[in-house]
């Protein structure tokens, strides 16, 4: 898994263009890790809704709830579906409607420095084994590409809109996940020193 810094597409996710994006404000640096959670309709999994939601081709008809959010216009860089694949909707280095009204350490406005992933579940099921994978070999590629996304700075949607957002919710094991991402962190590592080494660098 890389990414590719000239256009901010992950190699190994599949490309879904959404319109709901914009340019980051200037000098804006990427420095966080926004992980929400996400599935249409509400607690069931699978089929093309959230896709469609992020493309704004839902279709109210298809089901009540859809209705109510039908018009609203939001995107997230990636999708980490059931089964640990990725659904990229935005550039990384765009600016995607992920985040909302937001902060972190006093800082508003998180859309514009953050990188949002959503995964696909709710705030009380469980999280596959898939997606926390998924999950820690995608913030470990990140980071390691935008070194201010140090591990302090990787963090829910419900901690920078508290009272208004509350996923991933507490079915999310952020303690798996940072055990995870620090392994797919000294993979990366090891790797980078191999590159070196077989380069007469190291």
């Amino acid at each position: 898994m890389k990414v590719l810094r000239q256009t901010g597409r992950l190699a190994s996710a599949r490309w879904c263009f959404s319109p709901n994006y914009g340019l980051r404000p200037e000098g804006a640096v990427i420095s966080l890790l926004v992980v929400h959670s996400i599935s249409l309709p509400p607690g069931r999994f699978g089929g093309p809704y959230i896709e469609d939601f992020f493309t704004n081709s839902l279709n109210p008809a298809e089901h009540p709830y859809f209705s109510t959010i039908a018009d609203m216009r939001v995107s997230a860089h990636v999708l980490i579906r059931r089964d640990g694949a990725k659904v990229q909707f935005v550039s990384l280095l765009d600016r995607a409607w992920h985040a909302g009204r937001s902060s972190f350490q006093g800082v508003d406005e998180c859309n514009d420095f953050s990188i949002g992933i959503e995964l696909e579940g709710a705030d009380d099921i469980p999280y596959t084994a898939e997606q926390y994978r998924s999950l820690a070999e995608l913030s470990a590629v990140i980071s390691s590409a935008w070194p201010d996304i140090t591990n302090d700075r990787i963090t829910g949607h419900c901690d920078i809109a508290p009272g208004r957002k509350t996923d991933p919710g507490p079915a999310f094991d952020w303690r798996d996940f940072r055990v995870s991402l620090q392994a797919a962190q000294s993979d990366i590592y090891r790797k980078k020193l191999t590159h070196l080494a077989q380069k007469g660098a190291v």
